[in-house]
């Protein structure tokens, strides 16, 4: 029962969806012929939930970021696994690609978890310091919607998720840039989230499963 599922939850329902809101991960025997399904679910159980009912989930491939132009990241990105992280010798910011079993945040080797399997996935980061954060809803290479969620590290829930002319602008020329750049594979629909490294300028922060993101 979160913020964001209960805004989806009532947007649903103006456009005349069915909803059901589902205990567990276990999806009812009643839902499982529902003709086109939609789901919002965490990443972890979401995928039990998909084979139940005959869904296949559009995720970004693992290294999409670490494989995207220098100029769209800003910064270096590596895609390893968690054994090879556990030899970094200085901090990094380290994270799973695609899910969220365990917290994205700067580790050094010590202080990353240890009871994970040795080659799980996980991408490395240089350390940047994020200005402005924006994520943007994408269909069709198309910016459906976006917001911004971050400003100097504080969520903008309590500022109304306010952004000036010039930052719009800028962010949908750099979004512009990116989605029409025939050399970026993208999902039918999916959701990229885009801001200003200090110092360096615009670059994507990352890509995630539109089904599981927050609005």
């Amino acid at each position: 029962m979160t913020e964001d599922s209960i805004s989806l939850w009532r947007a649903a329902g103006r456009m005349g969806w069915n909803v059901e809101r589902l205990a567990s991960w276990r999806v009812p025997e009643a839902l499982r012929g529902t003709d086109e399904p939609v789901l919002f679910a965490e990443g972890l159980t979401a995928p039990m939930m998909a084979d139940e009912l005959g869904l296949m989930l559009i995720e970004p491939a693992q290294d999409w970021l670490p494989q995207l132009p220098f100029g769209y990241r800003l910064r270096d990105v590596r895609a390893t696994t968690m054994c090879e992280a556990r030899k970094i010798k200085s901090p990094a910011f380290i994270k799973p690609p695609n899910d969220k079993s365990f917290a994205a945040k700067v580790y050094t080797a010590p202080e990353l978890p240890t009871d994970y399997a040795d080659e799980m996935p996980v991408l490395v980061s240089e350390i940047v310091e994020w200005e402005i954060e924006f994520r943007c809803f994408i269909l069709d290479r198309e910016i459906r919607t976006f917001s911004i969620y971050l400003r100097h590290g504080e969520l903008q829930r309590e500022a109304g998720f306010s952004h000036s002319a010039s930052e719009e602008v800028e962010l949908l020329s750099f979004m512009n840039r990116l989605l029409t750049d025939t050399r970026i594979q993208l999902p039918v629909a999916t959701v990229i989230d885009a801001g200003i490294i200090h110092g360096r300028g615009w670059a994507v922060i990352e890509q995630n499963a539109a089904w599981a993101s927050g609005i």
